[in-house]
């Protein structure tokens, strides 16, 4: 009777656990594969994000800086509006209160502001005053269209351009504001004044003339003395 020799025809017994191994180690060379893949999709998605943040950052930052540079027109504007009411409104009182300075000016020139009423007469100068109101309006001063208003016209010779000779009314404004203007007399050089110092300046150059000429400067007047005794030379 024959033996049989155990163990060629039986497979050998393989652990479990290397076989558990290589499937574990089959699916995790897969996953590491897909790892780079999915972490660039997911970066990629971040950056887009990113930029319309930024692109959404970048809209409401000019929309502020627009809101802000209005809000910065309408404050001046509304400055400007509220100093112009204020200078309109000033003016249309004042300009109520010139008749009554003008009276006050009057009995002051006639002697007549004493008392009580000079107290309040000085008050109310002050007053207005200290409101912006300003006089202006001289005499001697030259004649300007625009501040002053001609009432009275005249000829001078003593006067090289028009000129105010008398102050009717005071002109009075507040800063450039003209209330009212200045109602003043004018005179104007008196027509034909002007040949006088031409003749005289042609005796000058004639005298100059004879200088040059060798002759004696006062022989030149002499001779012209002569000429304007005798009538000028006689005509044939």
């Amino acid at each position: 009777m024959t033996e049989e020799t155990p163990g060629f025809d039986e497979k050998p017994d393989v652990p479990s656990g290397s076989d558990d191994a290589a499937e574990t180690a089959a699916p995790s060379e897969q996953e590491g594969g897909a790892a780079p893949a999915g972490d660039a999709a997911k970066t990629a998605g971040l950056t887009a994000e990113l930029d319309q943040a930024r692109s959404a950052l970048a809209e409401r930052t000019a929309d502020l800086q627009r809101l802000q540079a209005e809000y910065q027109n309408y404050r001046r504007r509304v400055e400007r509006d509220r100093v112009t009411v204020k200078e309109i409104a000033t003016a249309t009182l004042l300009a109520e209160l010139l008749p009554v300075l003008d009276d006050i000016g009057r009995a002051r020139d006639h002697g007549e502001l004493v008392g009580g009423f000079k107290s309040v007469a000085e008050s109310l100068e002050t007053g207005v005053a200290k409101m912006g109101l300003q006089q202006f309006g001289k005499e001697g001063e030259p004649f300007d269209p625009t501040i002053h208003e001609a009432l009275m016209h005249s000829y001078a010779p003593d006067v090289t351009e028009t000129t105010c000779v008398a102050v009717l009314q005071p002109g009075y404004r507040i800063g450039e504001r003209t209330i009212r203007p200045a109602r003043v007399a004018v005179a104007e050089p008196q027509p034909g004044a002007g040949p006088a110092p031409a003749a005289k300046e042609s005796k000058e150059s004639a005298g100059a003339a004879g200088a040059t000429d060798g002759t004696d400067g006062a022989d030149a007047e002499d001779g012209a003395a002569d000429g304007e005794e005798s009538g000028g030379p006689d005509k044939g």
